[in-house]
């Protein structure tokens, strides 16, 4: 199958977590065979319009990130590359119009892959995306429906979720210094003072816990541990690597999840994979509940006193390192949606 990727920016124009989705998936079409070209504003050095990386062939069609500009040539350059099926990214939304408009023509199904609504997008181009799609994914249910509030026909939607190399959840080592660990980027949607008030109301008991992840709020976050007095018991790591924080996760007991908005929980999914405790608070705005609703080994909470009951209440389930209902999250499986979906539409 030959599938054309729509997203002006790329990962090397930065990473971001919409990005770096979309070239998982690219790659993991790439690496069953599927032949896969990415259509985005140039990012690479030089004068040259093709460039190739991790079997993915990446082609220039604007040298500048300009939307407008970029949606404009997108027809020709995709009548060029004469794909089976288009995969586009909602955000920002006139390059997805215009391979929508562009599959119309050519009769080529396009798929959107709807991450999130960006504040800087306009909600009218997001509800000509949402309806014109021949079909959308999103990460989560909570996404699902903001795609369908757009107008897109909830049948055309369904949920792809993020994923995780089990291989390497299997094969990490152990790293067994904390009781409970909270993982995330440290913005202002992260919310950490609700982990760390619930541990603060557990001053009496023996536990130490772990903050990972960097932001622009880290230096409040770690003022509040202070001012709580519990600074002493709470290390603030950084980012780490992937293998460190699967290594601290398969340690640890207890995973927090208090983000106030998640369009994807990622690091609550590494950590479940690797046996944790799910202990999440409730959020309208964030998917996270969706990886624990109905599970044992998962307690959604409202508030710092319900934390610090169930991280108590949940002390007597086993400890484990792995768990393998998470293996259906690998890569391969969830890039097997995808796959599923584009066969879907084009009658394969």
């Amino acid at each position: 199958m030959r599938v054309a990727f729509v997203s002006l920016l790329t990962p090397g124009h930065g990473d971001a977590p919409a990005r770096t989705r979309t070239r998982r998936v690219a790659r993991g079409l790439a690496d069953r065979g599927h032949e896969v070209v990415w259509l985005c504003a140039r990012w690479w050095g030089g004068d040259h319009d093709v460039f190739e990386e991790g079997g993915i062939e990446y082609r220039s069609v604007t040298v500048d990130p300009s939307p407008t500009a970029f949606a404009a040539r997108l027809p020709l350059a995709l009548r060029r590359v004469g794909p089976d099926v288009v995969h586009a990214v909602n955000s920002p939304p006139t390059p997805g119009l215009g391979a929508a408009v562009a599959g119309t023509l050519a009769r080529t199904p396009v798929v959107v892959d709807w991450w999130r609504d960006h504040p800087a997008d306009a909600a009218r181009r997001y509800r000509l995306l949402a309806r014109g799609a021949d079909a959308v994914t999103a990460p989560s249910r909570t996404t699902k429906t903001r795609v369908r509030e757009h107008g897109a026909d909830g049948d055309d939607v369904r949920v792809v979720p993020e994923s995780v190399d089990f291989d390497l959840v299997e094969s990490a080592g152990v790293d067994d210094r904390f009781d409970a660990v909270y993982a995330r980027r440290l913005d202002r949607h992260a919310n950490v003072e609700t982990f760390l008030l619930g541990l603060a109301e557990l001053r009496g008991r023996d536990w130490t816990a772990a903050v990972i992840g960097d932001g622009p709020e880290r230096e409040r976050i770690e003022a509040t541990a202070s001012d709580l007095r519990i600074d002493d018991r709470v290390s603030f790591l950084g980012d780490l690597s992937r293998r460190e924080r699967v290594e601290i996760f398969k340690g640890t007991h207890v995973v927090a999840a208090t983000a106030t908005w998640e369009a994807f929980a990622t690091e609550l999914l590494w950590a479940l994979a690797c046996g944790c405790v799910a202990l999440v608070e409730y959020q309208a705005d964030s998917s996270a509940h969706e990886l624990v609703e109905g599970r044992e080994r998962g307690r959604l909470v409202t508030s710092p006193a319900e934390l610090a009951d169930e991280f108590v209440a949940v002390g007597d389930l086993p400890r484990r390192t792995v768990d393998p209902d998470f293996a259906e999250y690998d890569h391969d499986p969830v890039v097997d949606r995808y796959v599923r979906a584009y066969r879907g539409l084009t009658g394969e």
